[in-house]
């Protein structure tokens, strides 16, 4: 079994800082992970008791406990591979007479 859990999804459990900022010169959220755990592609993360609102004008900083649903080798490779796809959406290509400056 242990050789397959590269393989299989599983969960870490860990603390964040959740920061939720809304003044009037940000209005920004941010879930910073326990230091040695990154979120990778197609891993899946579940704040628990997470604040939702920060009055205006205020920030709040807390800490809190958090899942990683880490992704399976199939799901990680499937998320990269179309990933490289979905960039290609943002790509702008146009045909004109003109030549470029």
């Amino acid at each position: 079994m242990t050789q397959l859990r590269p393989f299989l999804p599983h969960r870490i459990e860990t603390t964040c800082t959740v920061e939720i900022e809304n003044t009037p010169e940000r209005l920004q959220s941010n879930v910073v992970l326990a230091k040695g755990y990154d979120a990778e592609p197609g891993d899946r993360v579940l704040v628990h008791d997470a604040p939702t609102f920060a009055p205006y004008g205020e920030r709040i900083l807390v800490e809190r406990r958090a899942t990683i649903l880490r992704a399976g080798f199939p799901e990680r490779l499937w998320i990269e591979l179309s990933s490289i796809f979905a960039l290609t959406e943002l790509y702008e290509v146009s045909f004109t007479d003109r030549r470029a400056l």
